[in-house]
């Protein structure tokens, strides 16, 4: 009888990966939580918030960037657009410390949309990568 395919995943060269994928997933939402709650202050997201939140993003982006360059296929194509997104965090925290007043809120919004987007993708990568490891166990 096969074993279902939700069994613990069989020690090998894919665990290392599937670790860091999951680890870069963690981070990704982490900066979205952080984001989320910079914007949900009740004096709004202050220049300092916004500073540490753009070298926060640089991080994940260079993880991400890393783990891409580990991954084939769907998963790296999904990283790839995590990536993307990412950078587009990265790049619209930086024209929200310049901005003020209605662009300062508006910039927020759009980091915020833009950092859920690369969590969106990287857990799609991981869902990917787990589909993929559970159809080779079979």
């Amino acid at each position: 009888m096969a074993q279902p395919a939700t069994t613990s995943p069989k020690p090998g060269a894919g665990t290392e990966v599937k670790d860091a994928i999951d680890h870069l997933r963690s981070s990704a939402q982490e900066l979205h939580k952080a984001i989320s709650d910079a914007a949900a202050k009740r004096s709004g997201a202050t220049k300092a918030d916004i500073a540490a939140l753009t070298e926060k993003a640089k991080t994940v982006a260079q993880s991400a960037k890393a783990s891409v360059k580990a991954e084939q296929g769907k998963v790296a194509k999904k990283l790839t657009d995590a990536v993307s997104h990412l950078e587009a965090t990265q790049a619209n925290l930086s024209q929200s410390a310049k901005a003020t007043g209605t662009a300062f809120d508006t910039g927020v919004k759009k980091v915020l949309a833009e950092a859920r987007a690369s969590v969106q993708k990287v857990s799609e990568a991981v869902a990917e990568k787990r589909s993929a490891a559970a159809g080779n166990t079979k």
